[in-house]
C-alpha cells in the first residue's frame, strides 16, 4: 500500500502539538501578567483630588488617629469619608486663608460635600467589611500600606483575588493586637509565635471557611 504522508509528517505533527501547547501556555502567562500589572490593578496610582490631602502630614506629623476621620471603620462595612465640618474643626482656626483649602471653605459655606476620587475600589461583586477585619486584629497598614508616609494617597497593594486569598489562607501572618490596629509603625517582636495565638484568641475562622466563595461573594 502506498504511503500517503512522508515519514517526516510524524515529527511535524509532534512539534505542532507541543508548539501549540507551549504557545497557549505563553498566552495565558502573558494575560495573567497583564491583569496583575499595576496598569490593571491601579496599584501606586495617585488620583487627582479636590484638595491635595496629605496623610503623611496629618497622621505622622500631627498624630491624628485614623478614626477621627474614618469614624465608622470599627462598626461598619465602610470606613467612611469625613464631612467637611470635620476638616473645619481645625481649619476654621489654622490655615484659614490658604488657597489650596478654598474648596474646603466653599464646601462648608455652601453645605455641599467635597467629591473625592475613590482610591481603593473593589469590584461590585466583592463584599469587604472593614469592621470585621479591624475587630479581628488586621491593621490598616496590611491593606492600605504605610499611609503615614504618603504625601498623596495611593493604592499600596494590588487588591486582586489572589492577594486577598493569600491572607485568608494565612491570617496569622498579618494579625496583630487590637490595640495596635491603627498604629502604622507597629511591628511584632515575634509574629510566628504571636500570630497563631491571636488567631485562636480572636476566634478567627479556619482557612477553609475564610477561602469559601460565599465569604466575599454573596
Amino acid at each position: 500500500m502506498a504511503q500517503i504522508f512522508h515519514r517526516s509528517a510524524n515529527t511535524v505533527a509532534r512539534v505542532s502539538i507541543f508548539g501549540a501547547v507551549f504557545f497557549i501556555g505563553f498566552v495565558l502567562w502573558f494575560i495573567g501578567g497583564i491583569v496583575r500589572a499595576p496598569y490593571a490593578t491601579n496599584q501606586g496610582v495617585v488620583r487627582v483630588q479636590p484638595v491635595p490631602f496629605s496623610h503623611q502630614h496629618h497622621v505622622a506629623g500631627l498624630g491624628i488617629d485614623c478614626r477621627y476621620c474614618h469614624t465608622s471603620v470599627e462598626t461598619s462595612n465602610f470606613a467612611g469619608i469625613p464631612p467637611t465640618s470635620t476638616c473645619m474643626n481645625c481649619h476654621a482656626q489654622i490655615w484659614t486663608n490658604a488657597s489650596m483649602l478654598a474648596p474646603v471653605r466653599q464646601s462648608y459655606a455652601s453645605n455641599t460635600p467635597l467629591v473625592w476620587s475613590r482610591v481603593h475600589r473593589l469590584a461590585d461583586f466583592v463584599h469587604f467589611n472593614h469592621s470585621i477585619h479591624v475587630n479581628k486584629g488586621i491593621g490598616c497598614v496590611s491593606c492600605h500600606g504605610r499611609v503615614d508616609k504618603m504625601a498623596l494617597m495611593s493604592q499600596a497593594e494590588p487588591l486582586t483575588m489572589e492577594w486577598c486569598i493569600s491572607c485568608h489562607r494565612h491570617p496569622e501572618e498579618n494579625i496583630r493586637p487590637r490595640n495596635q490596629v491603627f498604629n502604622m509603625a507597629w511591628e511584632a517582636p515575634d509574629q510566628k509565635t504571636l500570630g497563631p495565638r491571636l488567631v485562636k484568641q480572636y476566634r478567627v475562622k479556619d482557612a477553609m471557611s475564610l477561602t469559601s466563595c460565599d465569604t466575599c461573594h454573596y
